[in-house]
């Protein structure tokens, strides 16, 4: 069998989809090991806290090795997939994700060892490179000369191989420290301690519950540790689970099966009335960018419930008109275009504060934001320069920002540099709210639902399609004259139409 060499193996890296990202979850696998990929195929998806992105593979080559699992958070930075570039069959891929261990220890697999552990004698006074090497990796201080993996799960030397968590010749475990210690003073071959493979919620669980995860028994796929086994390790083992005393010497440690369930005492509460939905991607990132905002930004927010019939009857006109043929046209439209003129009357409602620099900045442009929820989130893309499109080319924006937004295409890009959002809660049938600001901006306009109610119109009581408006701003930068004007220009448009012309 052909050697694959470090030299014909390319790593590719998680790369920073998004300005400012620092982390991504793989979403989906598209190839495997021994799969021949070319330059520019994507071979996975990764969902970032804006989007889902799908990555091409910059070279050509064969797939050696998926470094992480599908679900698995990785840093920026950290190299998800290795491929051979050489050309050749050489080097046996690698089935599974498997952990990163210093490329120094001191650790064989099968191949490499003619014999087992237990039959090489120990030679204290002759060391071997690897050795030496291995104890000079663990003698260097954390974050010298090495790289973060996985979110919590610690360092790795820079200079990493991969190999299989199993073998059938050595296992290597995590070992509680009262154990290693007890292996190197005894002098028996010092174990390899890897950080338990957990994710951050489940890492944060143990924290609160005062659980080492080192002394947990994984039971996920992967070696990866649960909820359902920190709450395990809480409760008090059975007789029948305590680990005996090392006996001496000892040449190699090996996982503990894991417990039956009789073994382990169930949780003294009812899991099946709770779901835990872990807070990652969009959501997590939504969820930051509104606390952010709400306690940065002094929000005030202004209603006006106004009369849209005339709207309602211009959408149905624009409709049948041929140069709006095959665009969606509905009220959305014409409420973007309102706020857009609105915009224009009262530039100073689109800025934003510079904290920093105790600015604030006026934009002379706008980057209209338009809410929309998806299975994933609530996503704010926005349509770079709308305020210089015509009435087609921003019916046509919309429908394919809300097209792409619903099929989960959204990128980073188009969620970047808005200065104004518009937000309908109507869909839904709410009346109106009290939107929070888009962090970085300056206002929010909220629509609430349209619905047929009795109106004072032309001096007669009549049933007229009726919706209330809500805008929220920045009183920092936004004092009450200012939204009030931009508030009243939106519904005086809405209640006369014509405006658009008279105004625009």
């Amino acid at each position: 069998m052909t050697t694959m060499t470090e030299a014909s193996v390319r790593e590719f890296k998680m790369p920073d989809v998004g300005e400012g990202l620092t982390e991504a979850e793989i979403l989906k696998w598209y190839v495997q090991p021994g799969d021949t990929v070319t330059d520019g195929q994507v071979v996975c998806e990764v969902e970032t806290a804006k989007a889902a992105v799908e990555l091409p593979i910059p070279y050509d080559g064969v797939v050696r090795a998926l470094h992480f699992p599908e679900g698995t958070t990785v840093d920026v930075g950290m190299s998800i997939i290795a491929v051979d570039v050489s050309g050749g069959a050489g080097g046996a891929p690698v089935a599974a994700p498997v952990a990163e261990v210093p490329a120094q220890a001191a650790v064989q697999t099968p191949a490499q060892a003619p014999a087992a552990p237990q039959e090489q004698p120990q030679a204290p006074q002759a060391e071997a490179p690897q050795a030496e090497a291995a104890k000079a990796e663990a003698a260097k201080p954390v974050g010298s000369g090495r790289q973060p993996v996985l979110v919590g799960y610690g360092v790795a030397a820079s200079s990493t191989k991969r190999r299989p968590r199993k073998g059938p010749e050595i296992a290597v475990s995590r070992v509680p420290d009262t154990v290693q210690a007890e292996l190197n003073g005894h002098g028996g071959a010092p174990a390899v301690r890897e950080r338990p493979l957990a994710k951050p919620p489940v890492r944060k669980l143990a924290k609160d519950l005062g659980v080492d995860l080192a002394t947990v028994v994984p039971s996920g796929p992967d070696g990866i540790i649960t909820r359902e086994d920190v709450h395990a390790a809480v409760a008090p083992a059975a007789p029948a689970t305590q680990a005996a005393p090392v006996a001496e010497p000892v040449p190699q440690v090996t996982q503990a099966p894991v417990p039956t369930p009789a073994a382990v005492p169930a949780p003294s509460y009812d899991t099946a009335r709770e779901t835990r939905v872990p807070v990652k991607g969009v959501r997590k990132a939504t969820a930051a960018a509104m606390v952010g905002s709400a306690f940065t930004a002094p929000h005030v927010t202004e209603f006006v419930t106004i009369d849209v019939t005339r709207t309602l009857k211009l959408v149905e006109e624009l409709k049948q008109d041929k140069d709006m043929q095959g665009l969606r046209v509905n009220p959305l439209l014409l409420i973007a275009r309102a706020l857009l003129v609105a915009v224009r009357r009262n530039p100073e409602i689109n800025a934003s504060w510079d904290e920093a620099a105790q600015e604030i900045v006026v934009k002379h442009y706008v980057n209209l934001g338009i809410a929309a929820a998806t299975p994933r989130g609530l996503l704010v893309p926005n349509i770079k320069d709308a305020h210089a499109k015509t009435l087609p080319q921003l019916a046509e924006s919309l429908g394919e920002l809300v097209s792409t937004a619903r099929e989960g295409r959204t990128s980073p890009a188009a969620m970047q540099g808005g200065t104004v959002t518009i937000t309908n809660v109507g869909v839904f049938g709410v009346d109106t709210g009290t939107p929070i600001l888009n962090p970085g901006e300056s206002a929010i306009l909220a629509i609430g639902a349209i619905k047929l109610q009795p109106w004072v119109h032309k001096g007669k009581v009549k049933p007229r399609q009726v919706t209330t408006l809500a805008l929220s701003f920045d009183h920092r930068l936004v004092d009450g004259e200012l939204g009030s004007k931009v508030l009243a220009d939106v519904a005086a448009i809405l209640e006369q139409p014509r405006k658009l012309i008279t105004w625009g």
